[in-house]
């Protein structure tokens, strides 16, 4: 995480700002898995009991057990995950650079 360097130039007011804006909103909730290992996506063993944690402002508080992945997500609600996607920044079609050329030999090659 960035701290804030007062030699920089930037005032503290713009850099707390951004920290604000990059901090999850209150009441926020995530499934984390409950088993022995390093933090893992939900697609590693969704049938593992997942534990339901919720911001409150200023941590990760616990706020709840789950069976498996599936209920973590339902006791998530289906309503934070269509908004998290949609908070996602996708490229616009027309932002993509046009396709190259194809590649044509310079010269005409004969087999021996």
């Amino acid at each position: 995480m960035e701290d804030h360097d007062p030699t920089d130039g930037e005032p503290l007011e713009e850099w707390a700002a951004r920290r604000e804006a990059r901090r999850p909103p209150t009441g926020e909730r995530k499934a984390i898995p409950l088993d022995s290992g390093a933090p893992h996506g939900a697609h590693v063993n969704p049938d593992a009991p997942r534990g339901v944690v919720e911001w409150d402002g200023q941590q990760w508080t616990p706020a709840g057990i789950a069976a498996d992945y599936t209920a973590a997500a339902q006791e998530i609600s289906p309503d934070d995950t269509a908004r998290r996607a949609e908070a996602v920044d996708l490229p616009r079609f027309s932002a993509l650079p046009p396709a190259p050329e194809p590649w044509r030999p310079t010269q005409v090659f004969r087999r021996p």
